[in-house]
């Protein structure tokens, strides 16, 4: 059997392995490793599985995960995400549809403590879905909202995806994180005008909330501000050379636990539980980053990357129409696998027929990583959709799917926008200090 013939089984065998619930990581490494086994020898592979595993494991660069994560899971545990929502809430819950977009604008502001997607649905849904149900917003609106708002995590800085895609690419963390913030604000933006549309064509999806006084709006932005400084913080600091990506996400992990130790909204015991959650979920992303770096010299040697390779140069399209197609394969992927398995298994094919084709590496990963923010929310996978679910057992998940679907159409806007006009992503990283 020939080398690419070998390559197509293994990745029949991996859409098996996963079509049968097995977890993402350990699929990606059995089929890894014994394409390597039977393409280059036994000793090749586990020479390869050593060297990778402690590679990856000290690593400086990944120690940002964990860090940032750690940054999202105290400020849910401290209520500081809630305070976020508070201020929107204020301010703009009185208008028609408004908790709604307050929901978008919460989602956004705990996207850039947390990084995590998953999170900013779980924790927005268990905020926002009790209001919205309780002033009657229409459910395939409410749970839609929070579903796709939840997606923002993947996009607004910091985010594990650009983490994930800077170590499988070699680009830098810190100028993805600046890439992915006027990118994310856009979104943010055009989902509060899907909102508004929405409810201003069918009134009854969002009635108006409660009226705020001035004071009480003071109060709940006031509130916020302390969240607001650590986001800024961290963000412009990277911008401004003040600190790497690292340090970045150490000063806002300290930051936020010294706040809620000054507030006493932190227990020793809530950090404890907060760091063992970080724990968990960075042990998960470093074992798909080693099952990814088992698969993709298994790929390497299958000649399936120059194979597709030469199919699309022998296209004759040009660098857009190269990037279209790309992200038209993303966007059927994203249907049926999770998030960081496609960007696993694409990249080493996707990334040098990117590159090659003179597309600037930083733009890609934006656009790559908010193809993989439509899958969460893409059926019949979508995970924010379930997330959603069982924080709304009670909305049917076709309800949800439902109303995911404007938030959807945004995201398909705002990636025609970001094609159109690379320096709204290029803009921040070309112009940082470091």
């Amino acid at each position: 059997m020939s080398g690419t013939a070998t390559g197509l089984v293994g990745i029949a065998a991996l859409f098996i392995l996963l079509a049968l619930r097995i977890p993402v990581a350990f699929a990606m490494f059995v089929v890894g490793f014994v394409g390597i086994v039977v393409l280059n020898g036994w000793a090749s592979a586990m020479s390869l599985l050593a060297s990778e595993a402690f590679t990856l494991g000290s690593s400086p660069e990944l120690v940002i995960v964990p860090l940032f994560i750690l940054m999202g899971n105290v400020a849910s545990i401290t209520g500081m995400s809630r305070q976020l929502y508070d201020a929107a809430y204020a301010v703009i819950g009185s208008v028609r549809g408004g908790l709604a977009s307050a929901t978008v604008i919460g989602c956004g502001g705990f996207a850039a403590l947390s990084g995590s997607s998953v999170a900013s649905a779980l924790t927005m849904g268990k905020v926002a879905l009790a209001e919205m149900d309780r002033f009657n917003y229409d459910e395939r609106l409410s749970t839609g909202v929070v579903a796709a708002g939840g997606t923002l995590g993947i996009l607004i800085p910091p985010s594990t995806g650009f983490v994930i895609y800077a170590i499988l690419t070699e680009q830098s963390i810190g100028r993805l994180f600046l890439a992915g913030v006027f990118p994310g604000l856009l979104l943010l933006s055009l989902f509060v005008l899907a909102v508004t549309v929405l409810c201003w064509i069918r009134p009854e999806f969002g009635p108006a909330g409660p009226s705020t006084s001035f004071t009480e709006k003071l109060r709940a932005v006031a509130g916020a501000g302390p969240i607001v400084f650590i986001i800024l913080l961290t963000i412009g600091g990277i911008y401004g050379g003040l600190f790497s990506p690292v340090e970045a996400a150490a000063v806002g992990a300290g930051a936020v636990i010294l706040i809620g130790f000054s507030w006493k909204t932190l227990s020793i015991a809530q950090l404890w539980s907060a760091s063992r959650d970080s724990v968990v979920t960075t042990a998960t992303v470093m074992l798909i980053l080693i099952a990814a770096h088992m698969i993709n010299p298994f790929l390497a040697l299958s000649h399936i990357p120059s194979a597709v390779g030469e199919f699309v140069d022998g296209l004759n399209l040009s660098p857009v129409g190269i990037l279209v197609l790309v992200l038209a394969v993303y966007l059927i992927l994203g249907c049926f696998l999770e998030g960081f398995a496609m960007l696993v298994l694409t990249l080493p094919i996707f990334f040098p027929i990117v590159t090659g084709a003179g597309i600037d590496p930083i733009w890609f990963g934006v656009l790559c990583v908010l193809a993989l923010e439509m899958g969460l929310i893409s059926p019949p996978v979508g995970l924010n959709v379930f997330i959603v679910k069982s924080v709304a057992p009670h909305v049917s998940l076709g309800q949800i799917f439902r109303g995911v679907l404007p938030f959807w159409a945004m995201m398909i806007l705002t990636l025609a926008i970001l094609i159109a006009f690379p320096q709204i992503s290029l803009y921040l990283p070309e112009t940082m200090i470091n």
